[in-house]
């Protein structure tokens, strides 16, 4: 019997700061088996991954190889899973300082800051997914993410097209906004998730052998 079939809209940032973040030894992932191990009864027929290129942290200048590292890791799986990067820029930036406080003449306190934002990725993300849905579409077209910014999207799937969705959510309580959009099937990724969807420590590409960094062990 032919499997129903899925396609998996991956927000990378925010599955990181939500979940991989905490979770070092889990950061070697592979999104097509995390996929089939949240949604083993559709067949995955596409995975689109949406991340930007880091930059040099302030106590870790090492992070954009890793991430690259990581990158070679996921094109080892071919066609089924695509890479869509959006920007990482830095601006820096006056705020208020926290706990409030104020100058003599009664102006508040301010501080410079560099203020790092991922830009693009949501966008597209959206856009694939509705673009998709109405030019090559699945079964069910799943978002991974916990950012309530894409209840447009979802809702223009759902209500507009048609189209039935999901949400695998990497925290344990999903926005009401995000379930308001009525997913078909609504998951959260665990930990344990995580584990039985790590990449082999050692892979191969065209270029050579991929080794997974020794901080995500």
């Amino acid at each position: 019997m032919t499997k129903p079939t899925a396609s998996i809209y991956v927000d990378g940032l925010n599955l990181y700061r939500q979940k991989l973040e905490y979770h070092p030894d889990s950061k070697w992932l592979d999104l097509l088996r995390l996929s089939q191990v949240l949604l083993p009864t559709h067949e995955i027929v596409r995975v689109r991954y949406f991340a930007a290129r880091v930059k040099p942290g302030v106590n870790d200048a090492t992070s954009p190889i890793r991430q690259m590292v990581y990158w070679r890791a996921l094109r080892t799986l071919g066609p089924l899973l695509t890479i869509h990067e959006g920007q990482m820029r830095s601006d820096k930036r006056k705020m208020l300082a926290v706990p409030r406080a104020f100058h003599e003449d009664g102006s508040p306190v301010m501080h410079r800051v560099l203020k790092i934002e991922e830009k693009g990725s949501d966008v597209s993300l959206a856009s694939h997914m509705i673009l998709d849905a109405a030019t090559k579409p699945s079964d069910i077209h799943v978002l991974v993410s916990s950012d309530s910014d894409f209840v447009p999207p979802l809702s223009i799937l759902s209500n507009d097209l048609g189209v039935a969705t999901g949400l695998f959510s990497p925290i344990d309580n999903p926005s009401t906004s995000l379930l308001a959009t009525n997913p078909l099937i609504v998951k959260t990724i665990r930990k344990s998730n995580l584990l039985a969807a790590q990449f082999s420590r050692t892979l191969r590409d065209d270029v050579g052998i991929i080794t997974r960094p020794d901080t995500w062990l």
